[in-house]
């Protein structure tokens, strides 16, 4: 129904044809629907966390064993919709909770890369099949990636003098009423959504030149299934972006539409959203240059290697 009404709209009412049509079309067609699943899947998620306390979590971590802190840090990272950049306050929390330092930064790679919005959007986008894979990836890539820079014992390259807090953390115990948790799943949802609008109708519009105007074959040829290189090339590509899922992810759609494997342009995605220059840049603030190219290196590592495996599978 959608489909149709974007249709009419744009070759019927507008009069619109060839590479220009296509372009417009698509940038109506996916902002919209974008947008919808955003505000659906956001608002569902942040009504369901508002029965989930962070502070429960930090002071569950403390004293748990390093494997058992990465696991759970990982899925505390999909329910706490961050970029690689906004990730970074908790992170610090996490270091003054006294939580190891392998925990912290399996939660730094699993909350960019394993939020609601990523999960909402390769849901509407490709399917729970899809979905699931990514998910169980890239808890595996946060998993491992925080169990190894754990076991490395590099407490020592944490530059800021980060004040531990005294004490043991307290369960903080969260009493809400119903319409205190619809006000506060709202009220999140629209603050998310005018945070991230913008970084939509940027992949949107980018996805929608490239699905216009860029040849399938040309994609192909550099991306495509004949390049045994093509997932290392677009982690390498997607390094220097900074985006989050929402504005990455309508590219990983036209990509895939245009010839890219399905592996070789999620690990796009995760390197654009877990690896980012910008990311560098603050967190050299904070930690040694050899433990951030340690983080880099496990993590890129990780994800070329999902990269392949995701391709092999599908």
């Amino acid at each position: 129904m959608w489909k149709e009404s974007v249709d009419y709209l744009t070759y019927e009412l507008l009069g619109l044809t060839g590479h220009l049509g296509e372009a417009i079309n698509f940038f109506i067609y996916d902002t919209i629907k974008i947008w919808f699943l955003l505000v659906t899947i956001i608002f569902v998620v942040s009504y369901l966390r508002t029965h989930f306390n962070t502070e429960y979590v930090r002071a569950h971590l403390q004293g748990k064993s390093q494997l058992y802190g990465n696991v759970l840090a990982s899925l505390f990272g999909i329910v706490t919709p961050f970029c690689s950049c906004s990730a970074i306050p908790l992170f610090l929390g996490f270091i003054q909770a006294r939580i190891p330092l392998g925990v912290t930064f399996s939660f730094l790679i699993s909350s960019p890369m394993n939020n609601e919005i990523a999960i909402a959007l390769l849901f509407g986008l490709f399917g729970w099949k899809v979905t699931a894979i990514y998910i169980g990836f890239g808890l595996l890539v946060s998993i491992l990636g925080g169990y190894f820079i754990g076991r490395m014992n590099m407490e020592k390259y944490i530059l800021m003098d980060v004040k531990q807090m005294e004490g043991e953390l307290e369960e903080v115990q969260i009493s809400l009423t119903q319409k205190e948790r619809l006000k506060e799943a709202y009220d999140y949802t629209v603050d998310i959504f005018k945070k991230i609008y913008i970084y939509v109708l940027i992949g949107v519009g980018i996805g929608a030149v490239i699905h216009g105007y860029i040849p399938a074959d040309f994609i192909a040829s550099y991306a495509g299934a004949d390049n045994p290189f093509a997932v290392i090339i677009a982690v390498i590509m997607g390094i220097p972006m900074y985006s989050n899922a929402a504005g990455v992810m309508p590219l990983v759609e036209v990509l895939t539409s245009k010839g890219m494997l399905l592996g070789t342009a999620l690990s796009f995605m995760m390197a654009v959203t877990a690896l980012s220059l910008p990311e560098a840049m603050i967190l050299k603030r904070i930690l040694h240059v050899k433990l951030i190219a340690m983080f880099f290196a496990i993590v890129g590592v990780g994800i070329i290697a999902i990269g392949y495996m995701f391709n092999f599978i599908l």
